[in-house]
């Protein structure tokens, strides 16, 4: 070679001519590189920490940081008509503001949506020669296309009612809030369209179950319309549940990766707690990788943080217990990392495995373990062709489907088959045909039994029927970890879990409301206690005045309840001692507004009774409540502030033989008041 065993001879014509007397490595690499992909010779996209680049080469963060643009989307924010988010569609900003659907910028418009569901790709145009087209509204009659196409395997969209379409309907942008009615995102030039459910879920789902959990959220009445657009987050999405350190995003995942030296990255995902076959699975896929030469494979263990079926193991749980197994060396700590991945899980099978594998190439991720039946579940009713508790998916379907995928891009993917405990050395291992009687399926079902009877470790023989010696056997899960799985389903309904990322606090309380920093907003137990200058208790129905003064009868007291635009339905409790205002129920969930977005503070009036004994229109009678305020002031007000305002007028509804009378007013120092008649 020239320069080396011979003289150094340089070309007569050179096509690039790199100076490395003068400039640094990583400026020569550079270069190369620029020259090779001009000249056809590269594919793909640069991977400049060394990872594996996101779908379309683009790493997607849409979350506004610096202070000043921060404060003034804020103040935007609070400009804007609103569109209420529920938990799920919280967790699906978080995907895509983080870019863990890259290169998806925010909720799909109609055309992402129809190619995401015929084709389980989109088109992406990263250099923008079409005119922007990756956020551009949707032209039915468009001709030119970008060529690139990236994987897009479920739809990512924001349901709202025909309420909210109408109060959105030309605005050029729009604040998405929390239950909490705070501004969590913009959404720039909204799409809205009419959101064909029913296609969506035989197109994703494949199959008819209304009682799939996921799909009875999707049909929950109302929802008929869909917002697109792109976003851009008021802050990294936080849910103050003590979790929040393990919820990096994909740019804060790949850092951690470096720190370690990781020269490859796999991951694997998991929304139960580790078992030893999990742990076989993770330690058998390292020793994979470097047995082909990879010198520090790094391991992402993510478990699912978002929306999950309400049988699944709390997400509070699985990371206590992940975090048991890292400590006892099981998946060391030295190669792995525990983050949790934002996305809510929707039990889709095949088709959700491999949006599960295209989000972890944002993180970084060179190689995905799957195992048997990956995003999978039985059926939840009847229907034609299957029975209750039938597979709905092939258990080795979803992982076939996603190693022959398209779009995968360089990802590769670590297979294995279903595993089983091995009694004679104590571990998780593929079946020995030889010996199939030393080896014990342990399913979920099982171990959930097991940790429900609180199972100790079983003697040295170890008996096939671990249910009726209620036994675990040695090595199959480490101790601790253990213990945390057992102490979960032994008080289930008594506990108090975080079931998956679900904002907690953030509920604006008026300076005279006192509440709990271990029951936040969010909670079914959350609990606002009125207090007088004192601070002792009391109670807003019995201690607060109706009216400001004796002499001005046309202005009263409001109590607020609900501020304007929060869709937790709040409400001073009759029943309980000092009457606080808490969250209203139904059947153990909390309740929530579900039409949009309201333009009024809700409240009640002090000292003030509808009496069920007396007979008003029409036969009602009293609804046993004090009298309800909707109050329609400029100003939001906080939960608990007492206000001074304007009667305008009374609104009378009927709910089952009940009268409830909504009394109309305008806060006293609101401009509107002035000008506004009093009833």
């Amino acid at each position: 070679f020239t320069g080396v065993d011979a003289p150094y001879e340089a070309p007569l014509h050179a096509e690039l001519t790199l100076k490395n007397s003068e400039l640094p490595v990583e400026q020569c690499v550079d270069q190369l590189v620029m020259a090779l992909t001009a000249a056809g010779a590269l594919s793909g996209h640069a991977m400049p920490d060394g990872l594996t680049p996101p779908d379309g080469g683009v790493h997607i963060n849409r979350i506004t940081t610096a202070p000043e643009a921060l404060l003034a989307r804020r103040k935007e924010a609070e400009t804007l008509p609103k569109v209420p988010l529920t938990d799920i569609d919280v967790n699906w900003l978080q995907v895509v503001g983080e870019g863990w659907a890259a290169p998806l910028r925010g909720f799909m418009r109609e055309g992402t949506l129809v190619q995401t569901l015929h084709f389980n790709s989109v088109l992406h145009d990263p250099n923008n020669v079409t005119g922007d087209y990756n956020s551009a509204t949707t032209d039915w009659m468009q001709s030119s296309f970008p060529r690139e196409r990236v994987s897009s395997p479920v739809p990512i969209v924001l349901p709202v009612t025909d309420f909210t379409r109408r109060q959105i309907a030309g605005a050029g942008a729009v604040a998405l809030t929390n239950a909490a009615g705070v501004a969590l995102a913009i959404l720039r030039s909204p799409e809205v369209y009419e959101l064909r459910v029913r296609e969506l879920i035989h197109r994703t789902f494949g199959m008819t179950d209304d009682e799939h959990p996921y799909v009875k959220e999707l049909l929950k009445p109302g929802k008929d319309y869909a917002v697109g657009g792109e976003v851009e987050l008021l802050g990294k999405i936080t849910y103050n549940d003590g979790l929040d350190a393990y919820r990096l995003t994909a740019e804060e995942l790949r850092a951690a990766f470096k720190a370690k030296g990781a020269d490859v990255v796999y991951a694997f995902q998991t929304r139960n707690p580790t078992h030893a076959g999990h742990a076989f699975l993770m330690k058998d896929s390292r020793q994979k990788l470097m047995a082909r030469g990879y010198k520090k494979p790094v391991l992402w263990l993510s478990p699912l943080g978002g929306w999950t079926k309400a049988s699944d193991v709390p997400l509070d749980v699985r990371v206590k217990q992940h975090q048991e197994v890292m400590a006892a060396g099981e998946l060391h700590p030295d190669w792995t990392v525990m983050a949790i991945w934002p996305s809510p899980m929707i039990y889709a099978g095949p088709t959700e495995v491999q949006f599960h594998a295209k989000s972890r190439r944002a993180g970084g991720a060179s190689y995905f373990t799957v195992g048997r039946d990956p995003a999978g579940m039985p059926y939840s009713s009847d229907g034609p062709g299957h029975e209750e508790g039938d597979d709905i998916y092939h258990p080795d379907h979803g992982r076939y489907a996603l190693m022959s995928s398209p779009g995968v891009g360089g990802m590769q993917f670590l297979g294995f088959s279903k595993v089983y405990y091995d009694k004679k050395d104590h571990t998780m291992r593929g079946k020995d045909e030889s010996r199939p009687d030393d080896f014990i399926s342990i399913s979920g079902s099982k171990m959930r039994k097991l940790a429900a009877l609180a199972a100790k470790p079983c003697p040295p023989t170890i008996p096939s029927d671990l249910i009726a010696s209620k036994c675990i056997p040695p090595g199959f899960m480490v101790q601790k970890g253990w213990e945390i799985v057992s102490d979960y389903y032994i008080r289930q309904k008594t506990g108090d879990w975080v079931p998956y990322s679900k904002q907690l606090g953030g509920l604006p309380l008026a300076p005279n409301m006192r509440s709990s920093a271990e029951q936040p907003f969010g909670k079914v137990a959350f609990t606002a206690h009125f207090v007088g200058a004192d601070g002792a208790q009391i109670s807003p129905w019995h201690n607060l005045a109706l009216y400001p003064t004796a002499s001005e009868p046309s202005f009263v007291n409001f109590v607020c309840e609900i501020p304007r635009g929060a869709t937790a339905k709040l409400e001073v409790q009759k029943e309980k001692p000092f009457n606080p205002i808490m969250q209203d129920t139904k059947k153990g969930a909390l309740r929530y507004y579900t039409y949009g977005a309201s333009f009024f503070n809700y409240g009640m009036l002090p000292q003030t009774w509808e009496d069920p004994a007396k007979k008003g229109f029409n036969g009602t009678v009293g609804d046993n409540d004090p009298l309800d305020v909707m109050d329609l002031s400029s100003r939001t007000c906080k939960v608990g502030e007492m206000r001074k305002v304007k009667i305008l007028g009374d609104l009378e509804l009927i709910d089952q033989g009940e009268l409830d009378h909504k009394i109309i007013v305008v806060d006293a120092e609101d401009p509107l008041a002035a000008s506004a008649a009093s009833a």
